[in-house]
């Protein structure tokens, strides 16, 4: 039974409200992948402004932009992460890593075969 055992973490940066999670974070990697939040937003089935709605929100929250924008012209507009943005998504993801490292060695210990 404990090799059918499993759990879910999602960790969230909370200031007043929800600031930065899992979801403004895959949003923010395809925005460096792509140069475009309307691309990205494609890529995840979200509405653009519900996109646009999550990092005006996380932006105000941490008082500093996340994006670069350039209004489209004819060859269309851009977006790039910021260098804080670049930042603070990378930190946002090693916190991520660290602690779901340190949960898989605690869900283990607590759950595994030898816990029986």
């Amino acid at each position: 039974m404990a090799d059918q055992l499993r759990y879910t973490l999602m960790l969230r940066v909370y200031g007043e409200e929800k600031i930065f999670g899992p979801g403004i974070a895959e949003l923010l990697e395809r925005v460096e992948q792509t140069h475009s939040l309307r691309k990205a937003t494609a890529d995840m089935g979200m509405a653009y402004s519900k996109a646009w709605r999550i990092v005006k929100t996380a932006e105000n929250a941490l008082g500093f932009p996340l994006l670069e924008t350039a209004i489209g012209g004819k060859g269309g507009g851009s977006a790039v992460l910021t260098e804080r943005g670049k930042r603070f998504l990378t930190a946002y993801r090693k916190f991520e890593s660290v602690v779901h490292a340190y949960a898989d060695e605690i869900f283990e210990d607590l759950f595994g075969e030898d816990s029986e």
